[in-house]
């Protein structure tokens, strides 16, 4: 039986193909341009820095663009969560948004797979998902398949994302986006983009200000 092979693009096929790009604007647009639909991100910094409330605060600016999902697998819906929606206004987001409390990995895939999923999923955090690199690669090939968003929270070690499936998925998303005394830096694959972006003001302000 002969091995079916993977179309092979020329230039005005690729030139051609039309992406959903976010009209992202603003901070947003200045911190990450404007990333395709199906963008891939990782959030990682060490505690107390603020990359939980970076990932509450971008949730929000992406029901801008969709549906959002957030599986608090690491908190869960606790008292720090509830703060974390209350400081950013989320009750005024309607269906929107949605916390996921402490969804497993399985449940994570039937919901995602559904006709009317979530468009964007943020999943907080890699090191409390307990799975495996191939688990993943199933995810991040579902979230493609559907033209949706995934952003991983990842604690830090030191300045790198804590642990092999972390790293790993540092190096394979679109956006790396560390977190820092209150800001957020980006790197990895920008459309445009590329200024920190402050996460908490008046927080950040204090910690620059004590280690310059």
């Amino acid at each position: 039986m002969t091995k079916k092979i993977n179309r092979a693009y020329s230039v005005s096929n690729v030139l051609s193909k039309k992406f959903n790009e976010l009209d992202f604007s603003g901070e947003w647009e200045a911190t990450l341009g404007k990333p395709d639909k199906a963008f891939s991100a990782i959030i990682w910094g060490g505690t107390t820095n603020g990359k939980t409330e970076a990932a509450i605060k971008f949730a929000k600016y992406l029901t801008n663009f969709g549906k959002v999902a957030f599986d608090s697998l690491e908190q869960g819906l606790s008292a720090t969560i509830q703060k974390a929606l209350v400081r950013n206004h989320m009750e005024t987001l309607g269906n929107s948004f949605m916390l996921l409390d402490r969804e497993p990995f399985e449940d994570l895939i039937e919901r995602m797979s559904k006709p009317k999923s979530p468009d964007f999923l943020f999943i907080d955090s890699v090191q409390y998902t307990r799975i495996t690199k191939a688990q993943y690669y199933q995810l991040k090939e579902l979230m493609l398949k559907k033209g949706k968003g995934i952003i991983w929270i990842s604690q830090a070690k030191g300045s790198l994302p804590k642990g092999a499936l972390a790293d790993d998925i540092m190096y394979d998303v679109d956006l790396k986006l560390w977190v820092e005394g209150f800001k957020l830096f980006p790197d990895g694959r920008l459309n445009g983009g590329g200024e920190p972006f402050v996460i908490w003001a008046q927080k950040a302000a204090k910690y620059w200000k004590e280690i310059v």
